[in-house]
């Protein structure tokens, strides 16, 4: 387990947050070539999950972070 000082979530939510959005503009380009599109597209999955997963356990330390979720805008 990694313990993450309450103190660092907003960081952390926006930093996952960050790298969705990286890879959804990475996945609308033309950059990436055909055969690896599909590794991406399942590590854009990996990723949405993670973030919904990091809201659902911010809930919990939020008070205490400091900062509220919506104002996260995440």
């Amino acid at each position: 387990m990694i313990t993450i000082p309450n103190a660092f979530a907003p960081m952390l939510l926006q930093a996952v947050r960050d790298a969705v959005l990286y890879h959804e503009g990475l996945l609308r380009s033309e950059t990436i070539r055909p055969h690896d599109r599909a590794d991406y597209e399942e590590y854009h999955v990996h990723l949405t999950q993670f973030l919904a997963y990091l809201k659902e356990q911010y809930l919990d330390v939020e008070k205490e972070a400091g900062v509220p979720l919506s104002d996260l805008h995440v």
